[in-house]
């Protein structure tokens, strides 16, 4: 799947989902303890996990149920009133369409991963982005999200929406139920997931539709929302800023508050609180911006260091072995293909 640029990297599992897992006969201390978490996590509902501590638990789901379908009995046996709250939120939208918005947007509050839509000649293909670097999605947590979308819009219009088509990357469990449950011929081993829609299927009413209910959810799910994507946008100006000044000369946190027309004290406070420092920013701006550089064939090595913000090629070299346990010259070897022109930063 695709990344995204933004690296907000918080999850939070509702009460929920750890519901029903002991539904379907799992304990929830057991797939922590399977994740290499602490057993007593679910118990906290503030409690907040990485993308990759969340990756774990779906994968513990999968080894510990031996059931490849698991996570679409979650969706499937679940009421909607014990859904997450953006499932039951966008439950009484006006139609399917409007769900799909309200879902999306309200999903952030528990991932930081986009459901995108790319809607074209009568068809609507989902896929999911996750934040760069992000390993591949477990299988079981693809499948729990279409599975989301579709019974959404089961649910909301009262009837069964089959999808025009399925692929996932998942090899095929000859079990049946992936087909049964979509009602459509799934592709297995895909190169990458994705759900395809009919576009008339969007504008199907929702017959429950509840304008009152939703002036009462929306306002504090959407405050929720904000503040995530208000600290995701600001990591996104300085990394930005950071990739424009970096070979002019050290990248200084106070040069950035500038050309963010903040003082420094408040910039670092903002990112203080949004639990990230400027360190860790300005390795992912550098990470970023290398990968971008080096897929590049034209641009020489010497010239990647300098953009960088290297005194040397040595140091870069040492810094790159960090990020990606290989060199410069063998990852342009294995990622150049797809090249993109970089247009170089003007030097401010």
């Amino acid at each position: 799947m695709t990344a995204t640029g933004e690296k907000y990297d918080r999850c939070r599992l509702p009460a929920s989902f750890w519901q029903s897992l002991e539904h379907l006969g799992l304990r929830p201390s057991m797939v922590l303890r399977q994740a290499r978490l602490p057993a007593t996590l679910h118990l906290d509902e503030t409690a907040t996990i990485s993308t990759e501590q969340l990756f774990a638990i779906w994968d513990a789901i999968e080894a510990l149920s031996g059931d490849p379908a698991f996570a679409i009995r979650m969706v499937c046996e679940t009421s909607t009133a014990r859904h997450m709250l953006a499932f039951l939120a966008a439950s009484y939208a006006a139609d399917f369409r409007d769900g799909l918005a309200r879902f999306v947007r309200f999903k952030r509050l528990c991932s930081p991963d986009r459901i995108c839509f790319a809607e074209q000649n009568g068809k609507v293909a989902v896929t999911s982005q996750w934040p760069t670097g992000t390993a591949p999605e477990p299988y079981q947590s693809v499948e729990a999200s279409f599975a989301l979308l579709l019974e959404l819009g089961r649910r909301g219009t009262g009837e069964r929406l089959v999808p025009l088509a399925v692929e996932l990357r998942r090899p095929d469990q000859c079990s049946g139920v992936h087909a049964a449950f979509f009602g459509c011929a799934i592709q297995f081993g895909a190169q990458c997931d994705r759900m395809v829609l009919d576009t008339a299927h969007l504008d199907r009413p929702f017959p429950g539709h509840n304008p009152e209910l939703l002036q009462m959810l929306t306002p504090a799910l959407s405050a929720a929302t904000q503040e995530i994507e208000a600290s995701a946008t600001l990591g996104e100006q300085i990394k930005t800023t950071l990739k424009r000044i970096m070979a002019s000369g050290r990248p200084e946190v106070s040069r950035v508050a500038r050309e963010l027309g903040m003082s420094e004290r408040t910039l670092q406070r903002r990112i203080t609180a949004r639990g990230q420092t400027f360190r860790t920013l300005l390795t992912e701006a550098r990470q970023e911006l290398g990968r971008q550089l080096l897929a590049d064939p034209s641009i020489a090595l010497e010239e990647v260091a300098y953009l960088l913000g290297y005194q040397d090629t040595n140091s870069f070299y040492r810094a790159f072995r960090e990020w990606e346990e290989v060199t410069p010259n063998h990852w342009r070897r294995a990622n150049a293909k797809d090249a993109t022109p970089f247009v170089k930063p003007a030097l401010t």
